[in-house]
């Protein structure tokens, strides 16, 4: 394939995918809106209003780029995994491996629509958050990069997981037992340094914390995180997943029968 017929698949991959949330906003963009609203309202205001300050920030303030991050974590990974797992099921994927375009490209084109999803609650959220604080920005390049980085990071692990899904019910096991304790420990309601050494130790495990961290300081310009080390940990994710990505489905695993 040439490179302009390469280009010409891979963007129909991405407009199809961005097209499909986009079809269903009511369904893909509006709920997490209204809950990361609830949130907003329950922990910032209500709850919030008891806690105090938060590392010499308003519980409000300190918490919305966590619930942000939260919304942008758990639609970039939906979007990916439904998706792909819908392509297995309605047998569209094959369509797509007998083409001559490179699996990478296809991987690409479902990432990046994950991507766009999960951006596009991000500000959808991120507006929202307007009418309850008044956002900062300390450093916007560390918020832009962390953002997609991370989406980038929970496409490649929907997709991964769409790649071993063989049912609906298979789609659902990772988000509810692995991915939502993650987020709720990833440091969206707390800093780390209000718990023991141990349990801090701990939670320097979670990937999510440092995500968190990164994009918190890009807001508010505090973190529990060293930037560099966050920034690597997020990159050799994006290496390792993209790379298992790539060998499964070159191998054709739980793709081809």
């Amino acid at each position: 394939m040439t490179l302009k017929e390469k280009y010409i698949g891979f963007e129909t991959i991405l407009i199809k995918e961005i097209l499909r949330f986009a079809r269903i906003w009511l369904q893909t963009i509006v709920p997490p809106v209204i809950t990361m609203s609830l949130y907003f309202i329950i922990f910032g205001n209500l709850i919030g209003s008891q806690i105090g300050d938060m590392d010499g920030f308003r519980y409000m303030d300190y918490i919305v780029p966590g619930l942000i991050m939260m919304a942008v974590i758990n639609n970039s990974y939906a979007n990916v995994v439904s998706s792909f797992y819908g392509c297995k099921f309605h047998h569209h994927i094959e369509e797509m491996l007998v083409s001559p375009l490179p699996n990478s490209l296809i991987i690409a084109g479902f990432v990046t629509g994950g991507v766009a999803r999960g951006l596009a609650v991000g500000l959808a959220v991120t507006l929202v958050s307007m009418l309850f604080t008044d956002l900062s920005w300390h450093n916007l390049a560390v918020v832009i990069s962390t953002v997609v980085l991370t989406s980038t990071v929970f496409a490649l692990a929907g997709l991964i997981n769409g790649i071993f899904a063989k049912s609906f019910d298979d789609i659902s096991i990772i988000p509810t037992f692995v991915l939502t304790p993650l987020t709720y420990l990833g440091g969206v309601f707390y800093t780390i340094s209000m718990l023991p050494e141990f349990w801090q130790n701990v939670s320097k495990l979670n990937p999510i914390l440092y995500m968190v961290n990164t994009f918190r300081y890009g807001f508010l310009g505090i973190s529990d995180i060293s930037l560099t080390v966050s920034y690597t940990i997020i990159s050799i994710f994006i290496v390792a997943l993209f790379s298992l990505a790539l060998y499964l489905m070159n191998t054709g695993y739980g793709i081809r029968r």
